[in-house]
């Protein structure tokens, strides 16, 4: 299993235009935070970043329910409006002040791997809209995922935002990928040659398509194996239970 607490950041094209590769990584590129303003990244006390997430409400961070396994609000910051991890200067670091698990949650392959997590005060970015729409999950949309993590299956992170353009894949094909993929629950993207990815670091980071979020990035095998693509919770089948945590002020 592979995104338990993390893009290989290959990346393809973005909105159509190629960007200049970034020698760090596998073929991968930054893609600049001002163009992705709900991106966001959770840290630990000591800044050091663990997982993804998007901001979805002035003061609520949709994220993996296993990026919050254990996690006392206290011991985590949202980072927000930050490109490069180093630059302490640039965006914010916000204090928790609640999470919220699905309660079904067990395993990320197991479904229900979605989190909800209470800033203590608003950030100023500009949250993402949730998925309304069953057509944004036909195979073949065009989708984009976003992260700091891993640059390979055994790389370092990646010190700034990264994203990848990944094809949103039919059900049939997740299936004989993965015998634990669930249609109702999951949605998975990539190519079936592999190549482009998620992984380790950018779990609970965002899917993206036709400017909604459509998916949390959960698990796969290895990262961008071939016939191995990564899965990512569906968020249209959480819509409504989210819906209600945003309405809540703790």
């Amino acid at each position: 299993m592979r995104r338990l607490g993390v893009l290989v950041l290959v990346f393809m094209v973005l909105g159509g235009g190629a960007a200049a590769a970034d020698p760090r990584v596998v073929g991968g590129a930054r893609v600049p935070i001002a163009e992705h303003p709900w991106a966001v990244y959770l840290a630990d006390e000591n800044g050091s970043q663990f997982c993804g997430g998007t901001l979805v409400a002035p003061t609520k961070v949709l994220t993996a329910a296993h990026c919050t396994t254990g996690l006392a609000p206290r011991a985590a910051r949202v980072v927000v409006g930050r490109e490069d991890k180093q630059d302490q200067h640039q965006g914010k670091a916000l204090a928790v002040a609640g999470v919220w698990r699905h309660p079904d949650f067990v395993s990320a392959d197991g479904g229900s791997d979605v989190a909800v997590l209470t800033l203590k005060r608003a950030a100023s970015a500009q949250p993402l809209e949730l998925a309304d729409d069953e057509a944004l999950y036909e195979a073949g949309t065009k989708a984009v995922a976003l992260g700091w993590g891993r640059t390979s299956e055994q790389g370092p992170t990646s010190q700034y935002l990264m994203g990848v353009a990944l094809p949103v894949m039919s059900d049939e094909s997740c299936e004989r990928s993965y015998t634990l993929y669930k249609p109702a629950a999951m949605v998975c993207a990539g190519v079936p040659e592999g190549g482009v990815d998620t992984c380790q670091g950018d779990s609970g980071g965002p899917l993206v398509a036709g400017g909604k979020l459509i998916g949390v990035t959960s698990w796969g095998e290895g990262c961008a194996r071939k016939g191995r693509p990564g899965v990512y919770s569906r968020v249209l089948a959480y819509r409504e239970v989210i819906n209600e945590q945003l309405q809540k002020t703790t």
